[in-house]
């Protein structure tokens, strides 16, 4: 009788325990259907934003790219690609690339034909408080510059490489960080000039 009694309070248990997951997993997935298109819009509003900044001249033209390259890098990802152009001719881009720092970044890179950085923008950044952080704080400055970390970019042509400390200036404490950046913008601005050259 106690054999049976147990059986039973194990069944009970492991219904309860299903029903609990299944309400669970319910709000989530309500939760998300709520939340995705808004998450999506804001990165889309961002983007846009993003992409005025850097072409701020009247008369341009954003085309997003569906079949660009992706990174050789396993680890780095090219999330999207967009022309700027300008009486049809292309006179620019941007680059929405993800991948590791210390922990994870996104970043959103326009960069003129020529080569030029127009500005860099974080969508993500995942990294320590107060160490890799700072490499998305605009109150940040770097000690030789005097620039914040992602404004020293501003202006670089990206021939010349990402290399910590030779063509830019690491953040204190978090060279990990700062490389991690350096990769991402190297790997997205070798695809956007491979779209350029097209």
């Amino acid at each position: 009788m106690k054999e049976k009694n147990g059986i039973f309070s194990m069944v009970k248990l492991g219904l309860i325990l299903a029903v609990y997951a299944s309400v669970s997993c319910f709000v989530l997935a309500l939760v998300n259907n709520f939340t995705a298109p808004k998450i999506k819009q804001n990165q889309i509003e961002k983007i846009n934003s993003a992409m005025k900044e850097f072409f701020p001249d009247d008369g341009y033209v954003f085309e997003e790219v569906k079949d660009f390259e992706q990174s050789a890098r396993g680890t780095i990802k090219i999330e999207s690609v967009y022309l700027a152009k300008k009486d049809g001719v292309i006179e620019g881009g941007a680059v929405q690339v993800s991948g590791p720092t210390y922990d994870t970044a996104t970043i959103f890179a326009g960069i003129r034909k020529d080569g030029t950085i127009q500005g860099i923008k974080f969508l993500k950044l995942t990294d320590s408080p107060g160490f890799g952080l700072k490499a998305n704080d605009p109150t940040y400055t770097l000690s030789k510059s005097g620039l914040t970390f992602y404004g020293q970019f501003e202006g670089m042509n990206v021939n010349d490489g990402f290399t910590v400390n030779e063509t830019f200036e690491a953040i204190s404490g978090a060279t990990i960080t700062s490389a991690g950046i350096g990769t991402l913008l190297s790997e997205g601005s070798a695809c956007l000039l491979k779209e350029f050259a097209k």
